[in-house]
Order: C-alpha cells, then structure tokens, then sequence
C-alpha cells in the first residue's frame, strides 16, 4: 500500500468523517493490506451508511474472502435489495452476479 496514498486518504477521512467515498476509499485501500482496519472501515459504511450502494459488493467480497461467510451473504442480499430498491440496474447485476459467484463457491 502506498504510504501516501494511505496518508491522503486518512487525511481526507479527517477532513470529513461522514463522507461515505471517505470512508469506502480507506475500506477498500486497507483491504489490500490491513483486514483489521478494513474491516472497521467496511462495518461503518454498513452502519451509518447503509444507503451507499458501492459499499456491498466490496464488502461482501471481502467478508467471503476472511471465510465470514454468514456476513458475506447477509451484505451480498442487502445490496441486491438496495440495487433493486435504488433502480440501479448495472450495480444489482453485478451484486446478483457476485452473489451467485459466492453461493456456488460455498457450494464447492
């Protein structure tokens, strides 16, 4: 991860901790290296900005990937509801997609 890139990003949280883009860039930045912080980051979005669509098909992908996988289906089901709910045809087909992907992966 690039130490600077990471301190723009802390800076920018800083700046202003309830922009969920803030929020969502350092989940997905800390995801490459820090599950820890990640998936701090990630529960945020889920907490206080339920609404943010972007949030659940990275967080879900990464619970799956930490082998959580209950809260990987939970995230992947409310973002397919919330694709649905918003009319955001592209982001539900790519959560429904990814959420299919993850079933047949239990599956295996």
């Amino acid at each position: 991860m690039s130490d600077t890139l990471l301190a723009n990003l802390l800076t920018f949280y800083e700046e202003d901790p309830n922009d969920p883009f803030n929020i969502y860039a350092l989940a997905i930045e800390y995801s490459k290296s820090d599950s820890t912080q990640a998936s701090r980051f990630f529960d945020i979005l889920l907490s206080e900005h339920p609404e943010y669509l972007p949030t659940y098909y990275h967080a879900g992908a990464f619970f799956a990937e930490m082998e959580q996988s209950e809260k990987a289906e939970e995230i992947y089901q409310k973002g397919v509801e919330l694709a649905r709910k918003q009319g955001n045809i592209k982001a539900l087909s790519e959560l429904q997609r990814a959420y299919n992907n993850f079933l047949d992966e239990l599956d295996d």
